[in-house]
């Protein structure tokens, strides 16, 4: 992309532009500062890029006085994510297509797309912050609102990226952003967060893999470790690890928890609390923000889903894209599929998908 440090006036910004809050103020300030700035909305049938959405995108970009233009993902949307999400599920993983996004939509798609058009920089509404060291790297941090930071989904990011992008409402909390779209007026002002998966227009999971992997949501035998039978369970990917409620399980002396989808034999095994938690697991496909892995003993905090808490561990990498994570208490709910992503205090070191085989 072109040479940084420029004078904003000097400098083009493609924003991608949701038709939500955040996008729209982030795209407000980039205006604000003088940025050379167009706006793009991305096209699909998606919640988040619906007809709707991309109207008020397109109204925003109208109220700022700077171009707006619609892109199509359907077709890498669908390839990279979607069919990510149930190939996961019908090989007994619970996956985040989330990352997925992240990874091969907004930050290779649309950024090459903005590279393409001979921009400085691709700016997006999430919550994270950067940094730029005097070394030039550019360190990906925690946005300021702990309960609204998005680095977890970030952390699949590398400097090439990380060098081309801008987060302009990661150093504000949520609340203060909704009223900075209030006092400018913007129509997005009062819209609502989005929620859950984009792509499920129901909000039902369950029902979504039943019509296009129903293979994965056959029914199967609820055991415990011990091979007793508890049960039937209605379809592998209706379950989560740690998961209590929902089982059908009554009349036991301890309450049971999912402790394993056993997806070879088509078994949910169940135990009780103190069958459930692991010390280890192992996450492959990872990725280091800072573009090298930790040296093997490095001492970090890990959260192992976006909303989980992050707690002390020790990493031992195994080779440029598998670690081996350590951690001080047992964890409940370390499910196969999901991010596992690294932190020293707020710069987020990377993360990967946790391993079935952890």
């Amino acid at each position: 992309m072109g040479t940084k440090h420029q004078k904003p006036q000097e400098t083009t910004v493609v924003v991608a532009m949701s038709g939500g809050v955040d996008s729209s103020v982030a795209a407000a300030l980039l205006v604000e500062q003088g940025y050379n700035e167009t706006g793009r909305g991305v096209g699909s049938t998606n919640k988040c890029c619906s007809l709707e959405s991309v109207h008020d995108a397109r109204r925003v970009a109208d109220a700022l006085g700077i171009p707006f233009y619609l892109i199509n993902v359907e077709r890498p949307f669908k390839a990279h994510v979607v069919d990510f999400f149930i190939d996961g599920y019908s090989h007994g993983l619970t996956p985040n297509p989330c990352l997925e996004c992240n990874r091969h939509i907004r930050f290779d798609y649309l950024l090459n797309y903005a590279r393409r058009m001979g921009a400085d920089y691709l700016a997006t509404g999430h919550y994270a912050r950067l940094r730029r060291t005097d070394e030039g790297t550019v360190q990906l941090l925690k946005g300021v609102d702990e309960a609204k930071d998005q680095s977890y989904v970030l952390s699949v990011l590398g400097q090439d990226e990380l060098n081309d992008v801008l987060f302009p409402v990661g150093d504000y909390p949520k609340t203060v952003v909704r009223s900075m779209a209030a006092e400018r007026g913007l129509p997005t002002a009062s819209k609502h967060d989005s929620m859950d998966l984009c792509f499920i227009l129901d909000d039902d999971y369950r029902r979504f893999l039943r019509d296009w992997a129903a293979d994965a949501m056959q029914p199967g035998p609820i055991i415990d470790r011990q091979g007793r039978l508890w049960g039937e369970h209605a379809g592998l990917p209706g379950y989560t690890i740690g998961q209590r409620k929902g089982l059908g399980i009554s009349g036991t002396a301890e309450p049971m928890f999912v402790l394993e989808l056993d997806y070879e034999r088509n078994q949910l095994v169940v135990g009780t609390a103190r069958e459930l938690g692991r010390k280890r697991l192992t996450a492959t496909r990872v990725n280091w923000t800072l573009g090298v892995s930790p040296p093997a003993g490095t001492r970090v905090q890990c959260k192992i889903r976006y909303k989980a808490r992050a707690v002390d561990c020790t990493l031992f990498p195994q080779g440029a894209d598998r670690v081996e994570v350590c951690f001080d208490e047992p964890l409940r709910d370390i499910t196969p599929g999901q991010g596992a992503v690294f932190y020293d205090g707020d710069l987020c070191l990377g993360g990967g998908v946790i391993a079935r085989d952890a």
